[in-house]
């Protein structure tokens, strides 16, 4: 059920134009935070490059640098390159032929803009995501608006601009553009608009593995569909949606003459075992026990604690159930993995939990409201600083 915070007085269009306002300014905000998170991270960088008598880098390369850092650089090496045609024996994550993990939509789209625009793949890929995430917040307060409403939405878009998660956003990853994906998608399902859900999820599942959590809504939402309405077309949404994913398997089998390329890539360049949320526990313990031992801990610990309580708002205020199935794949596609455990990255890309906990919080403007943004915008400047000195950690 949709509630309205409109009177005679203010006019819905009046109303969601301000919360619309209000939720852009907080994203451009959230990345001058996230631009301050990068420059102490710059800074610790220098200090320690110093005292090993080594010349520091500094000033715009320095944050170009930072921006493109880890996955950037494998992102950017198959928008410059393309894929390897072979792959060698017992790959490892520093020779080239590992870009073969990464997902072609994101890469291949920075390829062909920087035909058409200057300053190089990073820099075309730097604007293009500062552009898709704005509009991923935008969408976010979309969808919030339709289940709930205006207040909501606004609340909404400030959580997601300074989830901790979000600094992603800035890089030169391909996160802003899933979940931008991710949004329209859920836009389309809740449309009907079956064909266009299909071929949006199929995009989304091209772009990174977690993508694959859109098949899940489509065939939630289209099972939902046929069971109260007897629409049997809602079969075409969840019948598209992994055309992506299957799509890249079939190209590099053919690229590289290697069947199960990209899980041999997985498996061997970056030792992707399977632990079942045994990590994620492991590590949250060894926080308790060791606190100040490894940052891994400290923001696995921080992000299973993030997720248990946005899974509790979850509770207290329903989604529609596609919503619900994709964020359950994606936070078990999270916590899957025996070396990439819950991190503030990942759960970011579970973002209609974020909905609920906009909800709760929609009528508290002055004792919840104003600390949650301060600790969440602290906690950006924190991971993405993190990022910056300790590496691909968040």
């Amino acid at each position: 059920m949709t509630h309205t915070l409109t009177s005679p007085d203010i006019p819905a269009a009046h109303t969601w134009d301000r919360a619309m306002r209000r939720g852009m300014l907080a994203y451009l905000l959230s990345r001058i935070f996230v631009l301050l998170g990068v420059g102490v991270g710059i800074t610790a960088h220098a200090i320690r490059d110093r005292w090993d008598d080594k010349v520091p880098v500094q000033g715009p390369t320095a944050v170009i640098r930072a921006l493109d850092a880890w996955d950037g650089h494998w992102y950017m090496d198959v928008a410059r390159s393309g894929y390897p045609r072979h792959i060698m024996a017992n790959v490892s994550y520093v020779v080239s032929d590992a870009r073969a993990a990464f997902f072609p939509l994101f890469p291949r789209t920075v390829h062909y803009l920087d035909v058409i625009l200057p300053g190089g793949p990073v820099s075309v890929a730097l604007l293009l995501n500062f552009v898709l995430g704005g509009a991923f917040v935008w969408l976010t307060g979309r969808i919030s608006r339709e289940l709930f409403d205006e207040r909501t939405a606004e609340k909404a878009m400030v959580l997601v601009s300074f989830f901790p998660g979000s600094f992603v956003l800035s890089y030169a990853y391909s996160e802003a553009m899933m979940l931008t994906i991710c949004a329209l998608v859920f836009i389309a399902l809740s449309r009907r608009r079956w064909v266009l859900a299909g071929l949006l999820a199929a995009a989304g599942t091209a772009a990174r593995p977690n993508g694959l959590a859109l098949v899940s809504a489509c065939a939630v939402a289209a099972f939902i569909a046929i069971k109260d309405e007897r629409d049997w077309k809602a079969l075409i949404a969840p019948a598209l949606s992994p055309i992506g994913f299957v799509s890249f398997m079939v190209f590099l089998r053919h690229h590289t003459g290697e069947n199960w390329a990209w899980f041999r890539v997985q498996r061997e360049a970056w030792r992707e075992g399977t632990s079942f949320g045994a990590t994620a526990v492991q590590r949250t313990f060894d926080f308790f026990l060791h606190p100040l031992s490894s940052p891994t801990s400290m923001l696995t610990m921080v992000s299973v604690f993030t997720m248990i309580i946005a899974v509790w708002c979850a509770r207290r205020h329903r989604l529609p159930a596609m919503y619900d199935a994709y964020s359950l794949t994606v936070l078990v596609l999270m916590l899957l993995p025996a070396t990439v455990t819950a991190r503030p990255r990942f759960l970011f890309t579970a973002f209609p939990l974020i909905i609920p906990a906009a909800r709760m919080l929609r009528d508290d403007e002055d004792s919840w409201w104003p600390l949650t943004v301060l600790v969440l915008a602290t906690g950006l400047v924190t991971v993405t600083g993190m990022y910056v000195v300790f590496g691909a950690i968040p």
